[in-house]
C-alpha cells in the first residue's frame, strides 16, 4: 500500500483550489480561474496526459451552438470564441468548418425553421437551405431524400484533447499544476466543510474541490457525501475505411459537421474517412461504479476507461440508414468503432454549483466538449465572484427535487434522455416515465373530471379538464396550427372564461412553500429580500430575492403568519439553498411543500362561495388584498393569503396534505350553487399574462434587474440595506432593454416562447412567455427587447414567417385593478 503523505500547499493568499479531472472541462475551468488570479490550482487525474482515458480523450468535437437552451448556446458560442483563439504548435484548436443539419421529413423541417429561430433569439448565424444547397455543402448525400436544411456556418470541431492541453500549459504558466497517475480515493470534510482530497499519492489540502470527473462524477461524489444526479451511458461511434471520393483530402476536414437527426446519426470527415456517431440504438447504461481506472482497463484490453468494444448487432440499422444517405458508403465498410462513455442527467443539462451538503465542494458534471469553455468560465466566475455571468439556473445542481434524485430515477430518466437526443421535443411534453411521481391530495377529483395532466417538477399538474368540454361549445376560440395545438385544448378557453365569470378552483400545491422561523426571521427576511416585510402579522408581501449585482434570483411571496413565523412561496430547490446558507444562527428555515397542498378560488364569485364555510370576516374590508388568515374551512384548518394569480378576487388556501382532499370536497359542494369548476395552467397561463404577471426562470432571472423586468414596485430602497440594493441605487429605469408585452395582431396568431423577435427588420430580441388571452382576444407575449414606445410594430419569427405584433401598455386586463380589489 503507497504509504499517506501530506503534500504542502504553496505559499500565497489565493484560495486552495483542487480540481478532480485534467479532460476538457478541468483544463478550462484552471485556465479560467488563473486568468482570474486564482493561481493555487491542482488539478488531479487518474490517467495519463494528455489523453487520460476520460469522455474527452474519445470525443468526435462536434459543436453544434444552437438549442432551445438560452445558457447552453451562450456555453457553446464561448467555446466556439475561446477555441477558434487557441493554437498548439501551429494548429488550431477549432476547425470552423460549419454545421449542416438535414430534414428528410416535413416535421424535421419544421423543426429546423425552429433551430433557425432559436440561432436568431439567441444571436448565432444560421439559415435554411435548399436541398440542392446542401448538396452543395456535401457532396456525397443524396439529394432526392432531403427536404432541406439548416446551415450554421460558425459551428465546427474541436479538438478537443489539443484544447485541453493548450489550456492545461496556459494554467500551467500561471502557476497552475496538473498531475496525472493520482487516483482521488477520498474526500476530508471539517464542520461541513471540505477541507483536502485524498489519493494514492498524497492528499491535497483544500479550500475548494471541484469535481470535474465525467461520468465518474457519482464516485467522486459519494466520497463527498454529495448526490451526483448522472448517468454513463454508452454511444456508437464508428469509422469508415477510405473512401475514394475523399481521395487526396489533407486537411482534417473541409465540410461542415452534419446531422441526420431523423436517423439519429451525425457525421465528421477525418480526412479521407467519415465517423459516423449513432443515437439510434438502445441505451446501453454503464455503472460509474464498475468503470474500470486507466491501468485496469488497459490490462483488461480497452484503449483507454470511457471506451467499451463495439456491438455490432447494434450497429446494423444506422449503417443501412447511412448508405441511404450517403450511396457512396455502399462500397464501404466500418474500419473501427467503439462504444464511447459520457453523461446524461435526468434532463440532459449539465450539474453545476457549490453543493450545500459540504461547503467547498463544487460540480461541473455532466458537460459536453461543446459547452465545456463556456461552462467554465461560469463555473470560474460562480467561485471568484460569487455568481456566474450568465444565468444558469437550469443547470443549478440544487434543481432537482427529492423524489428526482433517486437512482432509478436518474437512470430511466438519463437512459430516456440519451433516446431523445435528436427527437423533435414539444415545449410543454411531459416525460412518459416515471409517472405518476408526485401528486397532490385532489388527484383522485382531478381524474374523476377527465384531467389531462402534464408534468414539472416531477409533479403531476392538470392542464385542463375533459369535463369542461361542454362549456367550450360556441365558444369562438380560433383554430390552431398543429405545433400550437399540441398538449392544448379549446376547454382551456371555457375554463377561463368561468374564472373571469364565475369561480373556478386552481390546484396550486406544486408551488414551493418554505417556513421560517425564529426570533431573528424578520430581520433576516428582510435583509435579504428588496421589499419592506416590516409589517404587522397578517400581512403579505410580494418581494424579490437579489444577488450582489441586483439580478434577480428569485420573486417571493411572503406571508407573516406570527411575530417570528412567516410562510414563504418560493420558486425552486434553489431558493431554499439561497436562504439557509445566508441565515444566522436562530433561524429555521423548513420546505413544508410536500406535506401541504393549496386550491386557488378565484373569480368574481369565489366570496360566496368561501364566506359560508367560515366564521371569520371574508368581506373586503375584513380580509383586505395581500392579508393572510389562519381560519378553517368547514372542518379544515386552512392559511388563507388574499392573493390572485390570475388577476380576480380570491384565495390561496392551504392545509396540511391529510386535510387536503377533505378542503377540495368541502369546496366543490359548496361551490356547486355557483357554478365551480376545477381548471388547469393552460388556463391560468393565459390569466396571467394578461395580467403582466412575470414567472422567475421564464420572464426574469438574474442576468435582469428589478426595473427593466418590470417589478420595480417591489424594490424599496428607503427600507434599510438588503442584498443587492447597492447594486440598484440609481439605475431605476435607465437601462436599455425590457421586458415588452406584445399582442399579436392577428387574432389567429399564435406563439408560444424563445421565438425571435425583429424591429425594423433585424432580430432585437426574443419572446419568453406567450399564451392565446381569451379575455382580450389576441396571443398575449411577453419579450425581452430594447426600449420602445406602446404603439411600435414588431414581428415574432414563427416557423420561419413574420408575425406582426404590437408592443401594448400593462396590464391589458382590469389596469385598475378592480375586480381583484372588490
Amino acid at each position: 500500500m503507497t504509504p499517506r503523505t501530506t503534500v504542502a500547499p504553496r505559499t500565497t493568499v489565493a484560495p486552495r483550489v483542487v480540481v478532480v479531472g485534467a479532460g476538457i472541462v478541468g483544463c478550462s475551468l484552471a485556465d479560467e480561474l488563473t486568468a482570474r488570479g486564482w493561481t493555487d490550482v491542482t488539478v488531479l487525474e487518474q490517467g495519463p496526459l494528455p489523453a487520460p482515458g476520460g469522455s474527452t480523450s474519445h470525443a468526435p468535437g462536434l459543436v453544434f451552438q444552437t438549442g432551445p437552451s438560452k445558457t447552453l448556446t451562450a456555453f457553446a458560442r464561448y467555446t466556439v470564441e475561446k477555441f477558434n483563439s487557441l493554437e498548439v504548435d501551429g494548429v488550431s484548436c477549432f476547425d470552423q468548418v460549419g454545421g449542416l443539419e438535414l430534414a428528410t421529413t416535413p416535421e424535421r423541417l419544421a423543426e429546423l425553421h425552429r433551430r433557425a429561430g432559436y440561432a436568431a433569439s439567441w444571436g448565432v448565424r444560421g439559415e435554411i437551405v435548399s436541398a440542392a444547397r446542401c448538396k452543395e455543402l456535401w457532396p456525397l448525400i443524396d439529394e432526392s431524400v432531403v427536404l432541406g436544411g439548416f446551415h450554421t456556418p460558425d459551428d465546427g470541431l474541436a479538438r478537443a484533447l489539443l484544447a485541453a492541453r493548450a489550456q492545461r500549459e496556459r494554467a500551467e504558466s500561471r502557476g497552475a499544476r496538473f498531475l496525472d497517475r493520482h487516483t482521488v480515493t477520498g474526500i476530508e470534510k471539517e464542520d461541513g466543510r471540505v477541507t483536502a482530497v485524498v489519493t494514492d499519492q498524497g492528499v491535497f489540502p483544500a479550500d475548494h474541490v471541484v469535481s470535474a470527473a465525467g461520468f465518474w462524477g457519482p464516485v467522486i461524489g459519494r466520497m463527498a457525501g454529495v448526490d451526483v444526479p448522472l448517468q454513463p451511458l454508452a454511444h456508437q461511434y464508428a469509422r469508415t475505411k477510405r473512401l475514394p471520393e475523399l481521395a487526396g483530402a489533407t486537411a482534417e476536414a473541409s465540410r461542415p459537421i452534419l446531422r441526420f437527426q431523423d436517423r439519429d446519426l451525425y457525421f465528421r470527415e477525418h480526412t479521407d474517412r467519415i465517423g459516423i456517431g449513432s443515437y439510434a440504438h438502445r441505451p446501453l447504461p454503464v455503472d460509474p461504479f464498475a468503470v474500470l481506472g486507466y491501468e485496469e482497463a488497459r490490462a483488461d484490453g480497452l484503449e483507454m476507461p470511457s471506451s467499451f468494444p463495439f456491438t455490432e448487432e447494434d450497429w446494423a440499422p444506422s449503417w443501412d440508414d447511412c448508405r441511404r444517405l450517403m450511396p457512396a458508403l455502399h462500397g464501404s465498410e466500418i474500419e473501427e468503432g467503439f462504444n464511447g462513455v459520457f453523461s446524461f442527467t435526468p434532463d440532459g443539462m449539465p450539474v453545476l454549483g457549490e453543493s450545500r451538503a459540504l461547503r467547498g465542494f463544487w460540480l461541473a458534471e455532466a458537460v459536453w466538449v461543446t459547452h465545456s469553455a463556456g461552462v467554465a468560465k461560469a463555473v470560474a466566475e460562480w467561485m471568484v465572484d460569487g455568481r456566474p455571468g450568465i444565468d444558469a439556473h437550469e443547470c443549478d445542481l440544487t434543481r432537482f427535487e427529492e423524489a428526482q434524485r433517486s437512482p432509478a430515477y436518474i437512470r430511466e430518466r438519463g437512459s430516456q434522455q440519451f433516446v431523445e437526443v435528436y427527437d423533435v421535443l414539444h415545449p410543454l411534453q411531459p416525460m412518459e416515465r416515471p409517472r405518476p411521481l408526485r401528486v397532490s391530495p385532489f388527484h383522485p377529483r382531478q381524474q374523476e373530471l377527465g384531467a389531462y395532466f402534464l408534468e414539472g417538477g416531477g409533479w403531476e399538474r392538470p392542464h385542463w379538464y375533459e369535463a369542461n368540454a361542454p362549456l367550450a361549445a360556441g365558444l369562438d376560440v380560433p383554430a390552431r396550427d398543429a405545433w400550437s395545438a399540441r398538449y392544448w385544448s379549446p376547454v382551456a378557453a371555457a375554463e377561463a372564461r368561468a374564472t373571469r365569470e364565475k369561480v373556478a378552483l386552481y390546484d396550486m400545491t406544486p408551488l414551493r412553500r418554505l417556513e421560517v422561523t425564529g426570533a431573528g426571521a424578520l430581520e433576516f427576511l428582510h435583509g435579504m429580500t428588496s421589499n419592506n416585510l416590516r409589517k404587522k402579522p397578517g400581512a403579505v408581501t410580494y418581494t424579490l430575492l437579489l444577488d450582489e449585482t441586483g439580478g434577480i434570483r428569485s420573486d417571493l411571496t411572503v406571508a407573516r403568519l406570527g411575530t417570528d413565523r412567516f410562510q414563504v412561496g418560493a420558486n425552486s430547490p434553489a431558493d431554499l439553498d439561497w436562504l439557509t446558507r445566508h441565515a444566522p444562527d436562530g433561524v429555521h428555515i423548513r420546505d413544508i411543500t410536500s406535506g401541504t397542498c393549496c386550491v386557488g378560488v378565484w373569480g368574481p364569485l369565489a366570496r360566496a362561495l368561501v364566506q359560508p364555510l367560515t366564521r371569520d370576516d371574508f368581506s373586503h374590508e375584513g380580509f383586505g388584498y395581500f392579508r393572510a388568515k389562519e381560519t378553517y374551512i368547514g372542518h379544515v384548518p386552512v392559511t388563507a393569503l388574499r392573493l390572485s394569480y390570475v388577476g380576480e378576487l380570491g384565495w390561496e388556501l392551504y392545509t396540511s396534505a391529510d386535510l387536503g382532499l377533505r378542503l377540495w370536497d368541502t369546496l366543490w359542494e359548496a361551490g356547486r350553487e355557483h357554478g365551480v369548476i376545477a381548471a388547469g395552467r393552460s388556463a391560468f397561463n393565459s390569466l396571467r399574462l394578461e395580467k403582466g404577471y412575470r414567472a422567475w426562470g421564464v420572464d426574469m432571472t438574474d442576468e435582469h434587474d428589478p426595473y427593466e423586468a418590470g417589478v420595480g414596485f417591489a424594490v424599496r430602497l428607503d427600507k434599510g440595506e438588503f442584498l443587492g440594493m447597492r447594486a440598484l441605487e440609481g439605475r431605476g429605469g435607465r437601462g436599455g432593454r425590457r421586458l415588452t408585452p406584445l399582442l399579436l395582431d392577428d387574432p389567429a396568431a399564435v406563439v408560444l416562447g424563445k421565438e425571435p423577435v425583429y424591429v425594423d427588420g433585424a432580430p432585437a430580441g426574443y419572446v419568453t412567455s406567450a399564451a392565446y388571452g381569451y379575455s382580450v382576444g389576441r396571443c398575449v407575449a411577453y419579450a425581452w427587447l430594447p426600449v420602445l414606445p406602446v404603439g411600435a410594430g414588431v414581428s415574432v419569427e414563427y416557423f420561419g414567417e413574420k408575425v406582426a405584433a404590437t408592443v401594448v401598455d400593462e396590464p391589458l386586463f382590469d389596469p385598475k385593478m378592480s375586480r381583484i380589489r372588490r
